[in-house]
């Protein structure tokens, strides 16, 4: 279907893009190709599409020959896609069949190919050392192979969004590369990127209490055999994987350590101070404006 044609649908049921829910439509049929090319084979897969809008990446999708699961939040665009002979077969609400709501991961070899803004995109695939790593490209590369595939000009969307987009792939891997719950690792690697300009056991410190900070931070730093003067951009998934698992172990040696939240700590610090002041009379009370360095 042409861009004028796909317009026309837009315009049949007076459909426009919500700025509320970030929706900006994508009509050129040669992108969308292209986008669906980066999934792989789609001959006779089960494609679950979010938020389908006027349609025109489920065109490209039945196009490629896919059995196609459509999941569309907003009612308004289900007459378009209805139109335009969407299966009526395969139609299911969410209150019909079996469908598992626990993740995309259910099965873990899902693979996804999703849009983001550019920076995003890059900060997902960003590698080891490289000026947009952060927290996103760790906790999403220990799961996955990520691959940023290309971008979309904002020119391209209707209504013309102010920034690029970034079309990224995401192959699950058979094994994460660290083995830890997932709450684990994303505290290491939380803590870690806290303070990315400083080194890294600047914000691995803040896992512990205060009163066993330097102790365990530097047990932590020894048995992972990481370098404490590195900055979290410079720290590979292998040496997250090494954190971790320190981690892990130091939790199980130290009761309820893994419930420990330094922001909680410095919290009733803070009102114990306040306490303290509201004690001594008017003319002793200071105000606090002091933070203690954690």
């Amino acid at each position: 279907m042409a861009a004028t044609q796909k317009l026309e649908i837009i315009k049949l049921y007076n459909l426009r893009a919500e700025k509320q829910l970030s929706q900006n439509f994508l009509l050129d049929m040669r992108l969308t190709d292209k986008i669906v090319r980066q999934a792989g084979n789609l001959k006779g897969v089960h494609v679950c599409e979010v938020g389908p809008g006027p349609g025109g990446l489920t065109r490209s999708i039945l196009k490629a020959g896919a059995a196609d699961l459509v999941v569309e939040k907003d009612t308004r665009f289900i007459p378009g896609l209805l139109e335009r002979g969407f299966p009526a077969h395969i139609a299911k609400t969410w209150e019909d069949g079996k469908h598992y709501k626990t993740g995309c991961f259910m099965f873990g070899s899902t693979r996804l190919t999703l849009t983001f803004q550019k920076e995003v995109a890059e900060r997902l695939t960003a590698s080891t050392g490289s000026r947009q790593r952060s927290r996103l490209s760790v906790m999403a590369q220990y799961l996955c192979t990520v691959k940023n595939c290309f971008t979309i000009p904002g020119c391209a969307f209707v209504p013309k969004p102010n920034v690029d987009m970034g079309v990224v792939h995401f192959t699950p891997l058979a094994q994460p590369q660290i083995q830890q719950p997932f709450k684990l690792v994303e505290r290491i690697v939380k803590n870690a990127f806290q303070f990315r300009r400083k080194h890294c056991r600047r914000g691995l410190e803040m896992l512990f209490p205060e009163s066993q900070r330097q102790e365990l931070t530097e047990e932590l730093l020894r048995s992972a055999d990481v370098d404490p003067t590195l900055r979290p951009t410079e720290i590979s998934i292998s040496e997250f994987r090494a954190l971790a698992d320190a981690y892990s172990k130091l939790c199980k040696e130290n009761q309820g350590l893994i419930d420990y939240d330094f922001r909680e700590e410095l919290k009733l610090r803070h009102q114990a101070m306040r306490q303290l002041g509201s004690n001594r009379p008017l003319s002793e009370a200071q105000p606090f404006t002091h933070i203690p360095n954690l």
